[in-house]
């Protein structure tokens, strides 16, 4: 079987060009032996496509209908595939985690529940540490999804339902590696994950909720109100305040800026940094000029329940660095800053 593999013109070794340079034949050489690799690994995966049919549909309304978690089981390399699958699973919403079929069967089988799914990878189909659960899984009544390259083999044939995850040739010139076989058993462990995301109806936010600790959770799950500053922490002046009272106010709450509102406290306009330089180039009087005469009328808002990401795109767009918050009477209730986003996570 290798020899006859190894006679096919894709799997040949690379042979540089004639009058080629060692240096440049040998990084050509790498260079075609990266492509080879990734020729054969995409050539499996695009043949899955091809290959799905039925019992692909069969697959997901098995795991549709668990009431407990999907239990997934693999040896060696199809072992470190079967734990990113289960991770990729329990983050799209279908509870999952990885059990170790060597240590299922000392003990860990215990992990189990009969409400439970089983999705079991093993290429050959007849890795014996997963065969030997088989009597186990049956006895617990619990059903399996079998991934594997032989569909008469005795996983294949033992589950609930079989996935064809065969691959003609490994990317490894031996055909020996498990790398196309694992990148085939990958890919089919995705588009499962995925077609189940897709029909629970899991949303961006759902996937916040479940990466709270990463930049996507920050942007999906941090709002303005929970980073602008509030309260008395928020510069604001009368119209008819001076321009040197606007400063001082500035001064106080340091956030380069100061809101302009009326007696309700309603937004009127905002004045920055950028105002002042403006005011100054007119060589204006701070103690006789007035606020309202100086401000930028309007000024760009934000609602506090809208995502910080909101603030950020606001920011980015109009080039500012500070925007107020108000409610639906326009009073203003909070400040956000580009410094506040930043110490967030959500910039």
């Amino acid at each position: 079987m290798i020899s006859l593999l190894m006679s096919q013109p894709s799997l040949q070794p690379f042979a540089p060009p004639a009058g080629a340079t060692p240096a440049a034949a040998d990084e050509a050489q790498v260079v075609a032996l990266g492509r080879r690799a990734l020729g054969v690994e995409a050539e499996a995966v695009a043949a899955l496509g091809a290959r799905l049919d039925a019992t692909f549909a069969r697959a997901c309304r098995l795991a549709l209908a668990c009431r407990g978690r999907v239990v997934v089981t693999g040896m060696g390399k199809s072992g470190h595939v079967g734990a990113k699958i289960a991770a990729t699973l329990a983050s799209t919403g279908t509870p999952a985690f990885f059990l170790h079929p060597a240590e299922a069967s000392h003990g860990d089988i215990g992990m189990i529940a009969r409400d439970d799914l089983v999705l079991a990878i093993s290429n050959s189909g007849e890795t014996a540490e997963i065969v030997v659960l088989v009597p186990v899984f049956k006895r617990l009544g619990v059903p399996s999804i079998a991934l594997t390259g032989n569909p008469q083999s005795t996983l294949a044939r033992a589950a609930d339902v079989h996935l064809d995850v065969s691959v003609p040739a490994e990317a490894c010139p031996l055909n020996l590696a498990p790398t196309a076989s694992t990148t085939a058993a990958l890919a089919m462990g995705d588009a499962l994950a995925v077609a189940l995301l897709e029909l629970r109806g899991f949303t961006a936010e759902d996937f916040a909720r479940s990466h709270p600790g990463g930049s996507l959770g920050r942007r999906l799950l941090v709002h303005v109100r929970d980073v602008m500053h509030s309260g008395d922490d928020v510069p604001r002046v009368a119209p008819d305040a001076t321009l040197g009272a606007g400063l001082l106010e500035m001064s106080r709450k340091g956030l380069g800026m100061t809101t302009i509102v009326d007696a309700e406290g309603r937004l009127l306009g905002v004045f920055t940094d950028g105002d002042l330089r403006r005011a100054l180039d007119r060589r204006i009087d701070v103690h006789a000029t007035r606020m309202g005469e100086v401000m930028t009328p309007g000024g760009k808002t934000l609602a506090p329940e809208l995502l910080a990401q909101a603030a950020v795109l606001l920011m980015e767009r109009h080039a500012i660095t500070a925007i107020p918050a108000v409610d639906e009477q326009r009073r203003v209730v909070g400040v956000v800053t580009v410094h506040d986003l930043l110490r967030a996570g959500v910039m």
